[in-house]
C-alpha cells in the first residue's frame, strides 16, 4: 500500500512544494494499486480512447521528463513525446498499453527519485534553460507548481478510469 502525506516535515517553501508533488505522485500510484493487467489497459471513456491507467502513468512520467530535463535543464528532447503530431498528440499514452503497469510505475518512481535530487540541488529561483512559448524562462518553483497541478488533475482522471474499469473508488 502506498503511504502518502501532504504534511511536510518542515515548513520551508522547498519542503512544502516537494512534499505536495510527492503526495500527488503517491496518489497516482495508489490509484493503480491492485488493478489487473487487463484493466490497466482498458479505455472506458468512448471519447478518450487513450485514457487508460497505463496511459495516464506514462503521461505523468513523460511530462515530468519534459519539464525537468528538457525545459529546466535544457537537455535534448527524446522519447515518445518527440513523435507527437496533430493526429497523434499523445504517443506516450497510446504506446503505454503495450507496457506492463508495474514497469511504468517503477520507471515513474525511479525518475521521481532523480527529480527529488534535482530539486534539492537547485535554488527555487533558478531559471529554466529553455523558454516557454511566450519567450519567458520559468523558474524551478513554477515547474514544481505546474507539476503539482498537472499530476493532481490527472489523478482525477485516474480516479474516474479506475472506477469505470473495476469499480474501485477512493485512494
Amino acid at each position: 500500500m502506498t503511504r502518502r502525506t501532504d504534511t511536510p516535515p518542515t515548513w520551508d517553501e522547498r519542503t512544502q512544494l516537494v512534499t505536495f508533488l510527492d503526495y500527488a505522485r503517491d496518489t497516482a500510484r495508489a490509484k493503480c494499486e491492485g488493478v489487473s493487467a487487463e484493466d490497466a489497459r482498458k479505455a472506458p471513456l468512448p471519447s478518450s480512447p487513450l485514457m487508460t491507467l497505463c496511459g495516464l502513468i506514462s503521461h505523468l512520467r513523460w511530462v515530468e521528463y519534459y519539464w525537468f530535463q528538457v525545459m529546466f535543464l535544457g537537455e535534448e528532447f527524446s522519447g515518445p513525446l518527440t513523435e507527437a503530431t496533430d493526429d497523434d498528440p499523445d504517443p506516450e499514452m497510446r504506446t503505454a498499453v503495450d507496457i506492463p503497469l508495474p514497469r511504468l510505475l517503477a520507471e515513474y518512481e525511479e525518475q521521481s527519485a532523480r527529480y527529488r535530487r534535482l530539486m534539492s540541488e537547485h535554488d527555487l529561483d533558478s531559471t529554466a534553460k529553455r523558454s516557454i512559448s511566450d519567450g519567458r524562462h520559468v523558474d524551478l518553483r513554477w515547474v514544481i507548481l505546474h507539476l503539482i497541478e498537472e499530476t493532481s488533475r490527472h489523478n482525477g482522471h485516474l480516479d474516474v478510469v479506475r472506477e469505470l474499469v473495476d469499480g474501485r473508488t477512493g485512494a
